[in-house]
């Protein structure tokens, strides 16, 4: 179904798209009238959409300072991934017994997809990719409250980016992860939620993974 989009939720994916295309890095300062004049809009929206972003920890309103883009400590990442592995574990269960084969062959079409940005060397677009892959099965766990713990949760990492040209080893980091996606289709192929829930939780969002992840954020 259709989703109205109001002023505030257009600004507030503009600036998420910013952060994630390595425009707006991690400690600088949002400017209200650069937004104001680009999007041809008024202040307010603009405030409430950086509101949003700052009480789901993207940005931190700071004193006589204005909104920033706050940076992921190494810790913060370890318990980000511990949530949401939880989460989208859980959702991925409940998802199970609703997924039909359209939504297999959608999903192995953005592994498929991640693979050609990976290659690329298009971080913007594997993040996206890899963004809908899993809303997916997310969205069909039949829990709205669950769903949106899940998209506040993980827009957290909206700052991480990687260099590809540059580093082989963070190349091999996506490809790695992209090979558990599909794992993650072939569980779900077994109809195996309890398989599929631990292996999200475990494998695909494990702790130990996020302190790697942390150190590559906001290198561009």
């Amino acid at each position: 179904m259709y989703k109205f989009l109001s002023l505030k939720d257009h600004v507030y994916n503009y600036i998420a798209d910013e952060i994630l295309k390595g425009n707006l890095v991690p400690e600088e300062k949002i400017n209200e009238n650069n937004i104001c004049r680009e999007l041809n809009i008024s202040r307010t929206p603009v405030r409430e959409a950086l509101i949003q972003l700052a009480s789901e920890g993207i940005l931190e309103n700071v004193p006589r300072k204005g909104f920033i883009i706050r940076s992921v400590t190494p810790k913060e990442a370890e318990n980000i991934y511990a949530v949401i592995g939880t989460l989208d574990g859980f959702a991925a269960s409940l998802a199970c017994p609703f997924l039909t084969e359209t939504h297999m062959n959608d999903m192995e079409f953005y592994i498929d997809s991640m693979d050609l940005s990976i290659k690329s060397n298009h971080y913007e677009m594997y993040y996206k990719q890899q963004e809908t892959f899993h809303s997916i099965y997310i969205n069909e766990c039949q829990n709205d409250v669950l769903i949106e713990m899940i998209n506040m949760t993980r827009n957290k990492f909206l700052t991480k980016s990687y260099d590809l040209s540059q580093n082989d080893d963070e190349k091999q980091i996506l490809y790695t992860t992209n090979d558990e996606h599909r794992e993650i289709v072939r569980l779900f192929q077994e109809k195996n939620p309890e398989e599929l829930e631990k292996y999200i939780k475990q494998v695909h969002w494990n702790p130990a993974m996020s302190v790697s992840e942390a150190t590559n954020k906001s290198k561009r």
